[in-house]
This record gives structure tokens, sequence and C-alpha cells, in this order.
């Protein structure tokens, strides 16, 4: 990866939105399909002098539905976005 956050930013990658629903329906593509709030740490920054960096490469987040900035690099979407923004490392 050739992307190096800055100050308190993580980048993640979204997980892939749901194909099928608790139940067992299949989604198809035409619907609407709700946004992915799980995702994985790939790259983090250094943090800031208040705020030390507790996120780690390869932790499993949850975070907001509408949280960090949406980028895309060689075809693939990814999220920047503070340390703050994270809501819970999944264990």
């Amino acid at each position: 990866m050739n992307i190096q956050p800055l100050a308190d930013r993580v980048l993640v990658q979204p997980q892939e939105a749901e194909e099928k629903t608790a139940g067992g329906i299949i989604i198809p593509d035409t619907a609407k399909k709700e946004r992915p709030i799980e995702g994985k740490v790939l790259a983090v920054g250094q943090g800031t002098k208040d705020e030390e960096m507790v996120l780690k490469v390869g932790d499993k987040v949850l975070y907001g539905k509408y949280s960090g900035t949406e980028v895309e690099l060689d075809g693939e979407n990814f999220l920047i976005m503070r340390q703050s923004d994270v809501l819970a490392v999944v264990k």
C-alpha cells in the first residue's frame, strides 16, 4: 500500500455489502444495499501530541455509517477517517 495516513487518521478497507439477509433472502444488485459499517485497518498515522494511536494495522473496526472520506485507488474503495471516528474494535 502506497498510502500513509497523516496525524490521527487511519485507512480502512470497508467490508463488502451483504448479499443475503439474516433470513437467507438474496438481495438483488438493483436493490439499495446498506452501506457497510465494518472494515479492516490497512494503515495508521503517527498520532498527534495530544492523542496516541490505539489502532493497529489489521484491526477489524466498526465505524459510523457516514464516517470518513471515500477514496478510490486501483479500482478499490477505501475510507480515510480520524481515529476518533472509529466506534469499536472487533475482537
